[in-house]
């Protein structure tokens, strides 16, 4: 399969702000059970300091989801994909839709190629954009994936708009953008991290004529961005996770969450759940970016622009 050719003249912001979106949503679909899988390694035994080898309920990305499957039935691996889908629509659309409008934006007039700090800017600016609209929506995906096995009557929240409202009305507004510091922080990372490491890994390919702009390009390119993202990310992920998901006055803020984490499982803590965070990054940039390649010239081509 070589996909569809790159269209002569660049698509247009709105055909990458809609593609990015929806690329982002067939990505999540096909990867959800994955980021279910970290968060519940993450936030794993945060309230039993000091933690025992027996208060460990999953182990490793396998057994995590086979302890779902078993105790919560298969539906539990799709937990909050609801408001997993929302914030893809609007977090992608603007962190990896607006990309390439900023990156201009920050390019001198008159320069034949992008610099990497035009790249890193635009990455951090539409990361931090992106997650100032759409932290809700985060907040809410999180609470959802880190349910464990209980009642339907025990839970916090019967839906994703109850839990809107329920966020709302016992923590305020200000629950609902709960952790905004550390997520605009690690999207900054992550966003850099996948889209800077995409286009420099897609640019030199083609500059060095190893590959041609399609499907085997985008994947080693997709694959590369997911692993970068991965490491510089994932502490920041860990103490983003753990804040949003707890209770009101468990943590007085992100620095004492990021305290109690190092001083119940150390450095090593900030790890948590790597792998399955890689599986589901690496996994999820390679079908996201190669699904919003094929959206932007399926788009280019079905409306073509006037002459």
């Amino acid at each position: 399969m070589v996909g569809l050719k790159p269209p002569e003249v660049p698509p247009p912001a709105a055909v990458k702000f809609l593609s990015a979106g929806t690329a982002a949503c067939i990505a999540d679909v096909c990867t959800f059970p994955l980021d279910t899988a970290k968060v519940r390694l993450q936030i794993q035994g945060e309230v039993r300091i000091p933690r025992s080898p027996s208060t460990v309920e999953y182990r490793g990305v396998l057994g995590t989801l086979s302890t779902m499957v078993r105790t919560e039935g298969p539906r539990s691996l799709y937990s909050g994909l609801v408001a997993g889908l929302q914030r893809q629509m609007s977090f992608a659309s603007i962190r990896i839709g607006l990309y390439d409008s900023v990156k201009q934006l920050y390019t001198p007039k008159g320069a034949e190629s992008t610099g990497l700090g035009a790249r890193l800017l635009a990455g951090c600016t539409t990361g931090a954009v992106a997650v100032t609209c759409a932290q809700p929506t985060d907040v809410v995906k999180v609470r959802f994936q880190a349910h464990g096995a209980i009642p339907d009557s025990a839970r916090r929240y019967s839906g994703t708009v109850d839990a809107y409202r329920t966020i709302a009305r016992e923590e305020g507004v200000r629950g609902l953008w709960r952790g905004t510091l550390p997520n605009i922080a690690r999207n900054a990372i992550v966003n850099c991290g996948e889209l800077v490491t995409y286009d420099l890994i897609k640019d030199a390919l083609l500059r060095a004529q190893l590959l041609t702009d399609n499907v085997p390009c985008h994947f080693v390119a997709a694959f590369g961005a997911g692993f970068c993202a991965t490491v510089v990310a994932s502490p920041v992920d860990v103490v983003k996770t753990r804040y949003m998901n707890a209770g009101p006055g468990q943590y007085r803020n992100v620095p004492s969450c990021l305290l109690a984490l190092l001083m119940q499982d150390g450095l090593a803590g900030l790890y948590k759940g790597f792998v399955p965070s890689f599986l589901r990054l690496g996994s999820w940039n390679v079908v996201m970016f190669i699904s919003y390649e094929q959206l932007q010239r399926a788009a280019v081509l079905a409306w073509p622009a006037p002459s």
